[in-house]
């Protein structure tokens, strides 16, 4: 940590595991330029205090109950946490500002930072003259763009002509009608009203601070500055600056390192579906035979819990785990920056969630894109039409397609040459989160923001 500078920030994530990684990670880039951190958090998936020892943890009641936690619906998740979250958090806040005022340290808040998902913030922190600045964890593209899905529901988007399916959204580029479908299909009518205070909350904001970057959102910072009015930092990938190892929710298995030391260079396919995603059984074993015929080693990510019906992996056919266990790994959960690092590492089959994509181009490892919802599909159709740095199943979960996917991206021409763009890209990045590069500049001008309120 620089000297202290006599200020504190409270930060507040949402607490899905991929909010928490960037907002941890701001906090440490916040502590190393001499601000004190006080994170507030949820009872439920609170985050593992006793890894950050130099910030203050607070927990807040929650009131989810078990079956609550176990629902894959993310947005019923996120509307009953800003309904039952408002009273205790206000209640925790102005404590916090109380004993700001009247204790011995005499530590000035200078502000609020918390994630875009909590919609109740917004007024609260008006009330108490408290600036508030929302870190949103998506692509920005994503962020400007989903405010359009009420309209498109209004319209009546639904249902589609097969002919039709393929069809770009002006909308919302480069998102494909049957993008839109799933977006809106799988959204309860629920979300529109949240995605509609979610937007005005935002605008009335002290600022918006993205993991993103000019290189890889430069039309859409340009044009959220224009329609929000308020100071917007696109501050790079986060976990260029540290690791997100030290947040993560879930025990990572390190014996997939030793495994990878043993394969060759940019042989190896690392499958994992991130935090949230369930499988169905017959997707998982679609899976195992396309990884087993593509005959090259992969390293697998099987959450407890992820597939549907069962604890983890014990309903496998022997017979296919012996066929795994002669070409692959499987582990419950990686310490995914290493791995991608790893020189083994040839290509990663993802579901394209915003810190997996970044953290696959800073890397300069190509993806095999299989979105399931919500930002990940935008994300997997920049990756596969737009950059071009990987190649898109389409929802084709089928043995022969992600068979045929892993040899065009790890042993045919066509690879090679997402390879080289994946490198160019991976360059551009790098730069920008370097000293006097745009993104490098961006935290600069944030830090300097933080300190003037």
């Amino acid at each position: 940590m620089e000297k202290s500078n006599g200020l504190r920030v409270i930060l507040f994530p949402s607490p899905l595991q991929g909010c928490i990684n960037p907002m941890i990670q701001l906090a440490k880039i916040l502590y190393s330029r001499g601000f004190s951190v006080t994170v507030i958090h949820t009872r439920f998936n609170a985050p593992k205090s006793s890894n950050h020892p130099l910030f203050n943890f607070l927990e807040i009641e929650d009131s989810l109950s078990e079956a609550d936690t176990r629902n894959h619906d993310i947005n019923l998740m996120l509307t009953l946490l800003n309904q039952r979250c408002e009273s205790p958090f206000r209640d925790c806040l102005t404590k916090l500002l109380q004993s700001s005022e009247t204790g011995e340290e005499k530590q000035r808040i200078s502000c609020l930072i918390d994630d875009s998902q909590w919609i109740f913030t917004q007024p609260l922190a008006n009330s108490l003259n408290l600036p508030r600045l929302a870190l949103i964890a998506t692509k920005v593209s994503f962020f400007l763009g989903h405010f359009v899905l009420p309209k498109l529901r209004r319209e009546r988007y639904l249902p589609l002509q097969d002919s039709e399916r393929d069809d770009p959204v002006e909308e919302f580029w480069p998102h494909r009608k049957k993008d839109i479908n799933r977006l809106l299909d799988e959204e309860s009518e629920i979300l529109d009203e949240y995605l509609n205070q979610n937007y005005e909350t935002s605008k009335a904001s002290s600022g918006l601070i993205f993991m993103s970057c000019e290189e890889l959102d430069q039309d859409s910072l340009a044009q959220t500055r224009k329609e929000f009015q308020i100071p917007i930092f696109a501050i790079g990938p986060s976990h260029t600056r540290f690791s997100a190892s030290s947040s993560s929710l879930l025990t990572q298995d390190e014996t997939c390192i030793p495994w990878l030391d043993q394969q060759e260079d940019k042989s190896v396919i690392y499958v994992s579906f991130g935090s949230l995603v369930p499988i169905s059984e017959s997707e998982l074993l679609e899976m195992a035979w396309g990884l087993i015929n593509s005959d090259q080693p992969f390293l697998w990510v099987i959450r407890v819990g992820s597939v549907n019906g069962s604890k983890w992996i014990e309903d496998m056919p022997e017979e296919l785990m012996e066929r795994i266990n002669k070409k692959g790994k499987i582990v419950k959960w990686a310490p995914q920056q290493e791995v991608l690092k790893h020189r083994a590492i040839g290509g990663y089959l993802t579901h394209n969630g915003w810190n997996s994509t970044v953290e696959s181009i800073c890397e300069g490892v190509p993806m095999i894109c299989l979105p399931y919802f919500w930002d990940q599909m935008l994300n997997a159709r920049f990756v596969s039409e737009v950059w071009r740095v990987g190649l898109h199943l389409e929802n084709r979960i089928e043995r022969n397609e992600i068979e045929r996917a892993i040899k065009r991206l790890l042993l045919e021409t066509e690879g090679e040459a997402i390879r080289e763009r994946m490198e160019l890209l991976k360059e551009k990045v790098g730069r920008s989160v370097k000293e006097n590069g745009l993104a490098y500049q961006s935290l600069e001008h944030l830090v300097d923001y933080i300190s003037s309120f």
